[in-house]
């Protein structure tokens, strides 16, 4: 079904199920371990085999020499896969990720070897033994040395509309500024693995991926053999942030070495290996430039943006957020791309926005204190109910972005604020509070699903469907039983399988609106089927208590279905309504910090997010997600950087020792408002993307927070105490 036109009432908005709370149906399977992640399966077939790979130890360069003869000659080992004798696959492109092809080294920890053994630990330890000798190319390993070499991005093209240059030169108010953001990781706690199996010419992996139709597709690619051929499952995914939407080497190995010897084989990737094998969120360099009259008024709204990655990767599109975000007739918003050798950079958790938030909503608190505004009337003043960049021939489907800063500003106690830096002090505590608007651009893929109801009355959903720890489970579950008029307990709810629909995935915020329009279509052709069935004329029944009732009649639904039970798919696609409309969710981030008057050492004391996301199917589920989501905010702020070794292009603090992130020690209580919402032009559901919002603008929020506490404005990211402390005030012990 294509949905191209706004959404009439429908059975979702009963909320009988959808928008009640529901703990999460996959739960208990969770808390059991008795929930199956890919390299937990230890029953795929006999003798299953291990593999362990090996990580080029230079970023640029060739390889001059490799010996394997100690590595094949060690106990257990049954194949050592280098360049020289791996089996032939694709080039790269159009879905192929080829491992071990040739001598050449494009980054560091580049797979050069994969060695399989009977045990993990002979594989790792013969893994070891491959003898590599290299000859090291100079590269660029820093962004600000490249940053003039940048080119333009096809998919964040310019916006210059009016005249910038002049707006920006005689404007009463401005700023002109620049931020750094560093790389950082994703940092989920399931490392990519994959477990491959083939059974004459078909292939089974077991793999832990956001998507399973990109991971088929890209198996089959690489390993020239039709996509028919290739069933991926990947039913539990234990966190990814973006990391998991690509192919990295566990897969394409595993499939190699099975083939190669007859047998299963399982491969998860190290810790280390997650770091500077697969991707990461690429650094910033951004200019954010604004102006305003002296009521408040934006004139002229600039913002470039400069990222770096390997050749045939993509930037970090840290401008595209304010193309959207606030009003503004003079506008320059660029972004530009250079070429650099670290290890590949890609989409994590709201790419663009989590880090081009940092920037542009310090600038806008800069700004409105020049003018001696309220930060929060600031952002209210500026607010435009279309898109900016465009004009009101595009105007927003839904956006509440003011009614979030008002609520979170009331329940905050934002009128309590000094807005003069380093007034409140609290024993050896400088106190503030800062603001941030949240922007999530709201993203629609296909997706279908397949329903089964059986004479039992339960309703079975499968669908390719992933569940990350979002609670897609949950989600689908719900929608279903609205559907049905079931209650949630009466679903089951089947993911992760190729065998099924393809569905939308997990990525970009768009899975759980995506793929609930493609099982509210396929439950559309089953609630006809069954209707039909037992004898009633479909536009006349309602579905309620586990029954059809129409015209003073009902009939169970196990009944309608009878013993061979009723079996109907439907899917979604989309139209134009977001050329039509600009989508996105909204919110408000409000943070309470603490700045040590000794060390500069930074607490968070207090938050609270308001969004504005259309329907929430799962409130439960939803605030989760922020919770989640302002958790990697903060840690974005105060301390998650990926340390460049400039010598050999590597990361450094490869490990969760050394590569910090919040832990429940950092994190304080966090509240979570939903504001209500249907946007009807997003989907059947009326919903919006949650997970990725929540991250969107808390950085922001802690920076201002921690200004209005100390008086220090910190535009390198991470804020760590030692660019505090230069320009903490003095006081006595």
């Amino acid at each position: 079904m294509k949905f191209d036109t706004p959404a009439g009432i429908n059975p979702i908005d009963q909320e009988r199920v959808v928008g009640q709370p529901h703990t999460r149906i996959e739960g208990p399977l969770k808390v059991t371990g008795r929930a199956t992640y890919a390299y937990e399966y230890h029953d795929v077939g006999p003798n299953v085999a291990y593999g362990v790979m090996r990580g080029a130890g230079i970023a640029k360069g060739r390889i001059t020499a490799i010996d394997v003869r100690e590595a094949e000659a060690a106990p257990g080992v049954l194949l050592v896969m280098t360049y020289q004798n791996v089996p032939k696959q694709a080039a790269s492109g159009r879905g192929a990720v080829p491992q071990l092809q040739g001598p050449e080294i494009k980054h560091f920890d580049q797979s050069v070897a994969f060695v399989v053994a009977e045990t993990f630990e002979q594989a790792r330890a013969a893994a070891n033994l491959v003898r590599i000798d290299y000859a090291q190319a100079k590269g660029a390993f820093e962004l600000a040395q490249v940053k003039d070499q940048g080119k333009p991005v096809a998919d964040a093209p310019d916006v210059r509309k009016g005249d910038f240059a002049g707006a920006f030169a005689k404007a009463e108010f401005k700023v002109d500024e620049t931020y750094t953001t560093p790389d950082e990781s994703h940092a989920m706690m399931e490392p990519q693995a994959s477990i491959a199996l083939w059974e004459g010419d078909r292939l089974t992996v077991r793999t832990s991926h956001q998507i399973v139709h990109w991971a088929t597709r890209g198996i089959a690619a690489t390993l020239q053999i039709p996509e028919a051929n290739v069933r991926v499952l990947t039913p539990y995914v234990g966190g990814g942030f973006g990391s998991k939407l690509f192919l990295y080497s566990d897969p394409i190995l595993a499939a190699l070495a099975a083939r190669e010897l007859g047998r299963p084989v399982k491969v998860a990737l190290t810790r280390p290996q997650i770091f500077n094998h697969t991707s990461h969120r690429p650094a910033t360099i951004q200019r954010v430039r604004l102006a305003a009259n002296s009521d408040g008024k934006l004139t002229a709204v600039g913002h470039m943006t400069w990222s770096g990655n390997l050749p045939d990767a993509g930037s970090e599109n840290a401008s595209e957020q304010t193309k959207l975000m606030y009003g503004g007739e003079n506008r320059l918003i660029e972004t530009r791309l250079s070429v650099l050798d670290l290890p590949r950079g890609a989409a994590m958790r709201a790419p663009g926005e989590a880090v081009g938030l940092l920037a542009l909503e310090s600038a806008v608190d800069e700004l409105a204190e020049k003018i001696g505004m309220d930060p929060v009337a600031f952002r209210i003043a500026n607010d435009v109910q279309y898109d900016p960049s465009v004009g009101p021939s595009r105007p927003f489907s839904t956006r509440m972005l003011v009614e979030c800063l008002r609520t979170g500003a009331e329940k905050f106690g934002w009128d309590q604020r000094n807005p003069k830096p380093a007034q409140v002090r609290d024993g050896d505590w400088l106190v503030g509070i800062g603001v941030a608007s949240a922007l999530r651009n709201n993203l629609m893929m296909p997706s279908g699903a397949r329903v089964r109801m059986g004479s039992d009355g339960i309703l079975i959903v499968e669908t390719q469907m992933t569940d990350i720890g979002t609670g897609s489970y949950t989600v689908l579950a719900a929608v279903g039983a609205e559907m049905l008029g079931l209650p949630i307990e009466r679903v089951q709810v089947r993911l992760g399988d190729s065998d099924f629909p393809r569905s939308a995935g997990s990525g970009g915020s768009w899975g759980a609106n995506s793929a609930s329009a493609g099982l509210y279509y396929a439950c559309e052709n089953l609630r006809a089927a069954l209707a039909q069935k037992a004898g009633f004329n479909t536009a006349e029944v309602t579905f309620e208590g586990g029954n059809i009732v129409a015209g003073g009649r009902s009939v169970p639904l196990g009944e309608a279905a009878g013993p061979d039970g009723v079996v109907a798919e439907g899917d979604v696609t989309f139209g134009d309504l977001d050329k039509k409309y600009a989508q996105a969710g909204f919110g408000a981030h409000f943070i309470e910090a603490g700045v040590n008057i000794h060390t500069g050492e930074v607490r968070v004391r207090r938050a609270l997010s308001v969004c504005a996301a259309g329907r929430i199917i799962n409130p439960i589920a939803a605030r989760s997600q922020c919770l989640g989501g302002v958790t990697m905010g903060i840690g974005a702020a105060l301390m998650e950087e990926c340390v460049v070794d400039k010598r050999f292009g590597y990361f450094v603090n490869h490990d969760l020792a050394e590569y910090h992130v919040p832990v429940h020690a950092d994190i304080p209580d966090i509240d979570v408002i939903f504001l209500d919402e249907l946007d009807d032009k997003s989907s059947p559901i009326k919903a919006k993307g949650v997970g990725e919002l929540g991250i969107c603008g808390v950085g922001g929020a802690v920076a201002n927070a921690v200004y209005n506490a100390c008086g220090v404005r910190v535009r390198e990211f991470p804020i760590t105490l030692d660019k505090i402390l230069p320009g903490l005030p003095r006081y006595d012990a």
